[in-house]
């Protein structure tokens, strides 16, 4: 079977675990060349050293890790530069770092607050803004932005709002940098999963009762796993969504939907078209 990112030059913040390291997998496997963010700690290199175990050795020469924490807007900068640096471009990039602590709203303090805010949304508009200066830049111009936003960016949820504000923002940057970046040639496009099993996840999806209730309302019964959102990431990095820009996947459950926004400088004029493929939901008071 074909590679579909053969030859393509690609970089993830967030990429150790998780979605983003389902991703670079995946990406490995369709002949991309992957630059892979991590935070700089300990355990965050021993992830990393096991995505390279998980690759093999025929990929991993195609794999490189930049440590840094997003919320500073160096670590974009500094994924960006190595990953042309080693590879010469940039033709993909995925804005996947993020952390989700569930809380109540009320005994939310100020500094959980900040740092979903500058890891989630600030740390997003710097990788998306320094991969977008890359692919401007370079010759041929374009290339392909993925950012991982979430279901909960369009239903909310009672334990996240400290959490859901800053995935809405994600798919919002995705939108307008799309609008931004188009002429270009730079795709920009939005992941929204559902509840998938992660590490960030894991301790609340101890709670039987709670787990049991979140399989029971989606449709094929169970719970995503990273790897569900790696075929998307593919599918969106590629060039069989060559025409695909200014959309978002939403992996709950089941919806596709992709937006494309035209405009017309001289009349001012603006049209959306709306496409879906799947089921429809009922309105969901709460994802937490």
């Amino acid at each position: 079977m074909a590679q579909l990112l053969a030859g393509k030059i690609a970089a993830i913040t967030g990429g150790a675990t998780g979605i983003g390291r389902a991703i670079a997998l995946e990406y490995l496997r369709q002949g991309a060349r992957v630059a892979v963010n991590h935070f700089d700690d300990r355990a965050s290199a021993a992830h990393f050293h096991t995505l390279q175990a998980e690759a093999g050795d025929a990929l991993c020469a195609n794999l490189i890790a930049v440590a840094g924490d997003v919320a500073d807007p160096a670590t974009a900068s500094s994924l960006v530069a190595h990953t042309v640096a080693r590879w010469g471009r940039l033709d993909i990039f995925v804005s996947n770092a993020g952390i989700c602590e569930f809380a109540s709203f009320l005994s939310t303090a100020p500094a959980l607050w900040q740092a979903h805010l500058q890891t989630n949304l600030s740390g997003a508009f710097y990788a998306v803004q320094a991969a977008a200066t890359q692919m401007a830049a370079q010759s041929p111009q374009g290339g392909s932005i993925i950012g991982v936003s979430s279901v909960s960016a369009l239903v909310g949820g009672a334990q996240q709002c400290h959490y859901t504000p800053t995935k809405a923002g994600v798919l919002s940057l995705m939108q307008s940098a799309a609008c931004a970046l188009g002429r270009s040639g730079i795709r920009c496009n939005a992941l929204l999963p559902g509840t998938v099993r992660t590490q960030l996840n894991e301790a609340d999806l101890q709670d039987e009762a709670k787990r049991a209730y979140m399989e029971g309302r989606i449709p094929l019964g169970r719970l995503g796993a990273p790897a569900d959102l790696a075929g998307p990431a593919v599918f969106l990095a590629s060039e069989l969504s060559a025409y695909v820009w200014c959309g978002w996947a939403r992996g709950w459950p089941g919806v596709i939907q992709v937006w494309e926004e035209l405009f017309e400088a001289e009349a001012g004029q603006r049209w959306t078209w709306e496409s879906r493929i799947g089921c429809e939901e009922e309105a969901m008071a709460s994802v937490g």
